[in-house]
């Protein structure tokens, strides 16, 4: 399969965070699976006519485009133009080009929240009038219509995240090329379900305070940062606790709250992603599915049964006290 990815408005973080991928690298693993890179403009030796040929070739349908890759959000300004954003040396805009080779594709990728949802690129006033390639923000419709679908009835592959994790797009592509992914394999905002049907909360190591709701106070402290610190993992989408990043990173892991990177318009939650909205001492936003009363009940009675290990501990950047060795009788 021929896979061409463009890089729009943004900042390149998710070409970064795929290249980190480790055991196996993206591009032998790619190579592997029988998907060749036609294009890439951080990674592909062709550029200046060359490039400019090869995209014209795609576009055209003289040359097969089996996935369009888009990461960044498009710029539809000034006034539906595209013009605030051309892609260099071609006299055409991104906009122009992603509806054009989108239009060829077998299959379409979103790669990162700014090519899902618009992400930060929309963030403070959004004046370029940037989109994503099926949604603005929540709303259906960016680049192409809401409608819109592939050969194969799919719509575009939403592979959210901030930068996203590189085994979600590695896995996303590989699933296309097996044709394993179906229209029922994504979620209600187009994320593949392998990784969607997922909470960040799931296997975060602060799940023991957590459960006792003893809370951090700083991000120093290696409390649960949902009561303080803004963290919003028991509602966000993802697998990034239960396989790491290489193995060994998350954002919870690191000591940072969750800040729903996979979600649409997480870039303005209207307060300091290190902070926690609250009404009369509750948090605004709740774990997901769970009625505002049992929370209460369940955290009053949490904070009445905290072992002092893990009250101590939660305020501490480190652990102070260790578990209780039990001896055998």
């Amino acid at each position: 399969m021929r896979l061409i990815w463009l890089q729009a408005a943004g900042c390149g973080g998710c070409t970064m965070s795929l290249l980190c991928a480790e055991n196996p690298n993206a591009p032998d693993l790619l190579a592997g699976a029988g998907i060749e890179i036609a294009w890439h403009p951080s990674l592909s030796l062709e550029t200046g006519a060359e490039a400019r040929r090869l995209l014209e070739r795609a576009a055209s349908g003289e040359d097969p485009l089996d996935i369009l890759c888009v990461e960044g959000a498009i710029a539809r300004g000034p006034r539906g133009t595209g013009r605030f954003q051309m892609l260099a040396g071609t006299g055409r805009s991104m906009l122009d080009w992603t509806r054009a080779l989108a239009g060829r594709a077998r299959h379409v990728v979103a790669v990162g929240t700014c090519a899902t949802y618009g992400g930060m690129t929309t963030a403070g006033g959004n004046p370029s009038d940037a989109v994503g390639m099926q949604y603005d923000g929540a709303h259906p419709g960016g680049v192409l219509a809401a409608g819109w679908r592939d050969a194969t009835g799919l719509p575009v592959v939403n592979v959210a995240g901030c930068p996203t994790h590189p085994d979600w797009v590695t896995e996303t592509l590989m699933l296309l090329k097996a044709g394993a992914l179906r229209p029922r394999d994504l979620d209600a905002l187009g994320r593949p379900s392998f990784y969607a049907e997922h909470l960040v909360h799931h296997g975060c190591p602060k799940n023991e305070f957590y459960e006792y709701k003893a809370s951090a106070t700083q991000l120093s402290e290696i409390g649960c940062m949902m009561e303080h610190l803004g963290c919003v993992g028991t509602q966000a989408v993802g697998d990034c606790n239960i396989r790491p990043w290489n193995g060994e990173g998350s954002c919870t892991r690191g000591g940072y709250p969750c800040i729903a990177c996979t979600a649409p318009e997480f870039e303005e939650p209207r307060h300091a992603f290190t902070e926690t909205p609250k009404i009369a001492g509750i948090p605004v936003g709740l774990p997901s599915d769970m009625p505002k009363a049992w929370f209460m009940a369940l955290a009053s009675l949490s904070k009445a049964a905290t072992p002092a290990r893990i009250a101590r501990n939660a305020v501490s950047d480190r652990v102070t006290v260790p578990p209780t060795i039990r001896r055998p009788k």
